[in-house]
């Protein structure tokens, strides 16, 4: 077996020294005792084809490598989701949007939420507010980022373009404006549609792709491909349990998914699919914008058992806060040191599973691993209510306003609840104090 190509190990790179090494020799094999010193032309020669020889290995080694999923990257890995009929993700388009009020009654203030729905003229295309908006009659004017909600590049419009709230959405939502107007309108265009998820993302749905159908794997990848999806958790609790059979009790319930053991043949039988969804997208269809709980219900009939059928259940989201004092250097700039921080916290929390527990010990590093960040002191993790007020299980009790863990604890979260950041408000407050 040869010491560099494909091995045992791998590909193993053949380094150009080890080329020229080889060059050399045969060189010498074939004229005997000539010059090869550095100033020597023939040398010069073999350098030069060593050196594009070493070229010719590294793309062997991304040939070779561009065969698997863990390491390919760029077109290989879009040939490879083709083998398998898993495209690479297109992206939603992004952008700002003004939003003014006129007409507004003294001393009140209007709030646009998060998520608020905004269109463009026919044919409609649907972008929703990444964060909610305060106007009244003092500061009738603000912008707010907006997000398509579908993906691709047919949401990339020009500036002037996104001109209205969506009719059912102000309907539902903003009804109590009363006689005050609120004008919508994107002074730049909306782009990002046109661009692709990174090759790590890809690679991951890649990994995870179910080779079967009608299974656990197969009904939750449905449900998680679905766009606006963040986390799925399947439970059959009826699956699994055959008190007929000798090892009743040695196991736990829910552990036999679509068991044929615990249901018969003709009689109704049910899952449960929990479903935790980005805030901006809404759970039902509200106007143009399909609902999450109508595209899952889709994807997952699509792939679920003959004759058993999906509970569709939304998930419970915390916003979790932070209250801390943080020791900067001095000259630090606070504002921009805010919002790394905030970005930070965005991106850890964000990464959580269902069920998944605030780790305090992670916050405490998002902190302290910002350039200028000296000390981090009286930390405490808040959590906000559920959104939807479900029940919840295990230790999380159920709560009706912000709590606050003491210094040094994590936050639990029950099995139907997920962690997401609250960028302001009540539950964030962060104050620096330079050293």
């Amino acid at each position: 077996m040869t010491d560099f190509g494909v091995t045992d190990d791998g590909f193993v790179l053949k380094p150009v020294d080890q080329i020229l090494s080889e060059s050399f020799d045969r060189a010498r094999a074939l004229f005997g005792d000539i010059d090869l010193t550095e100033t020597s032309p023939l040398r010069k020669i073999l350098e030069t084809t060593a050196a594009e020889d070493g070229e010719l290995w590294k793309r062997m080694e991304d040939l070779y490598y561009g065969n698997f999923v863990s390491t390919a990257f760029g077109d290989n890995l879009d040939l490879l989701g083709t083998d398998v009929g898993l495209a690479r993700r297109q992206l939603a388009s992004t952008g700002a949007v003004q939003l003014t009020l006129s007409d507004a009654a003294p001393g009140r203030q209007y709030v646009v939420p998060a998520g608020a729905i905004l269109v463009t003229a026919p044919p409609v295309k649907a972008f929703g507010t990444t964060a909610a908006v305060t106007l009244d009659a003092a500061h009738p004017t603000a912008t707010v980022d907006v997000v398509a909600f579908e993906p691709g590049p047919g949401g990339d419009v020009p500036k002037s373009t996104i001109t209205a709230i969506d009719p059912t959405y102000r309907a539902i939502f903003l009804a109590d404006l009363g006689t005050a107007k609120l004008a919508v309108t994107n002074p730049q265009p909306a782009s990002g549609g046109t661009k692709t998820e990174g090759d790590d993302t890809y690679r991951a749905r890649l990994a995870g792709l179910a080779r079967n159908m009608w299974t656990v794997e197969s009904v939750a990848q449905a449900a998680f491909g679905v766009s606006g999806v963040l986390d799925v958790v399947l439970s059959d609790p009826r699956g699994g349990v055959d008190v007929s059979q000798s090892y009743f009790g040695t196991f736990l319930f829910d552990q036999r998914a679509f068991s044929s053991e615990a249901r018969r043949i003709g009689e109704p039988y049910f899952f449960t699919v929990l479903v935790a969804h980005e805030f901006r997208a809404p759970w039902r269809t509200i106007g143009p914008v399909q609902g999450i709980f109508e595209r899952v219900t889709a994807a997952v009939d699509a792939v679920r058992p003959v004759g058993i059928h999906p509970n569709i259940v939304e998930a419970e989201h915390v916003a979790i806060g932070v209250r801390a004092t943080v020791v900067v250097e001095s000259g630090s700039d606070g504002a921009a040191l805010l919002a790394s921080i905030r970005q930070r916290l965005a991106g850890d929390i964000s990464a959580q599973r269902l069920g998944g527990d605030v780790r305090y010990a992670r916050v405490v590093r998002a902190f302290m691993e910002q350039p200028g960040v000296i000390d981090v002191q009286q930390l405490h993790l808040r959590r906000t209510p559920p959104a939807f007020g479900r029940i919840t299980f295990a230790d999380v009790p159920r709560q009706s306003a912000v709590v606050e863990a003491p210094v040094g604890e994590n936050l639990a979260m029950s099995p139907t609840e997920l962690a997401v950041f609250a960028p302001g408000g009540d539950a964030l407050d962060i104050r620096l104090v330079t050293a």
